[in-house]
């Protein structure tokens, strides 16, 4: 039998049986967990046979006894990382990965899920994510799902921060999803600066599309070519059409 928490007395006992356990038993009873390495430190990532579950530093102790209460089975320790897993950290990207979100509500595993839709490098406010799952006027509760995320950096709840630059929550911490989004090329100190100067939309005089300012496209924007806008509304008046990348049309306002 694979190395098992050793304080957890069901997998001990399986772990005393004369025998094997049946195939498909330890399945059954335990998840797994593995040991890898992120963007910014070593990950302890939990798994079960439906997908990823929950996402620690390595170095935060009670691990075992956080999933433990959240999913009500002991882990065991892997051979190897779930498919997909290192890609998806290398990468910034894992629209591709399974997760197993059981013991979140409805609401919050529409919520963790839409965070997918925003690219590596890139930051939307938390009104953006309410209006895109049908809640435009719930980025309160939208801020509280995300501040309870179990699969943290693979559901990248740290692109989603508050429309005058500032991070907001983190289930680990401020300085770790500071930490996160600088290591994707992230500086919210421009975008607060922008903020501070009315400006939370980015267009071009060129193209004649707006974006938010961390959106690729507007990155691309010269200076010279470069118009700020307080609103999209605004954007609009001026004869601006919303990028359809970033998709600043799921705000009505900074």
């Amino acid at each position: 039998m694979r190395d098992f928490e050793e304080d957890d007395p069901l997998l001990a006992g399986l772990a005393a049986l004369a025998t094997d356990a049946p195939p498909g038993l330890l399945d059954r009873v335990a998840a797994r967990r593995v040991e890898v390495s992120g963007p910014i430190g070593r990950l302890s990532v939990a798994f079960t046979e439906e997908g990823i579950a929950y996402v620690r530093p390595a170095e935060e102790e009670g691990f075992a006894a956080g999933f433990r209460e959240r999913f009500g089975r002991p882990l065991l320790y892997a051979d190897r990382p779930p498919a997909g897993l290192l890609p998806a950290l290398r990468s910034g990207r894992a629209a591709g990965l399974r997760f197993d979100l059981g013991g979140t509500g409805e609401f919050q595993r529409e919520v963790l899920l839409a965070t997918l839709a925003i690219p590596k490098g890139q930051v939307r406010p938390y009104g953006w994510l309410a209006r895109l799952v049908g809640r435009p006027t719930a980025a309160h509760e939208v801020a509280a799902a995300l501040a309870d995320n179990p699969v943290p950096v693979l559901l990248p709840c740290h692109r989603v921060v508050r429309s005058d630059g500032e991070a907001g929550d983190h289930v680990l911490g401020a300085t770790v999803k500071l930490a996160l989004l600088s290591a994707e090329g992230v500086h919210l100190g421009w975008v607060r600066d922008l903020a501070r100067d009315g400006v939370y939309f980015l267009g071009s005089d060129t193209t004649g599309i707006v974006c938010f300012p961390t959106c690729h496209n507007a990155r691309r924007i010269t200076t010279a070519h470069q118009r700020g806008f307080r609103s999209l509304g605004e954007a609009r008046a001026a004869g601006y059409r919303p990028c359809r990348v970033c998709r600043p049309g799921l705000v009505t306002s900074a």
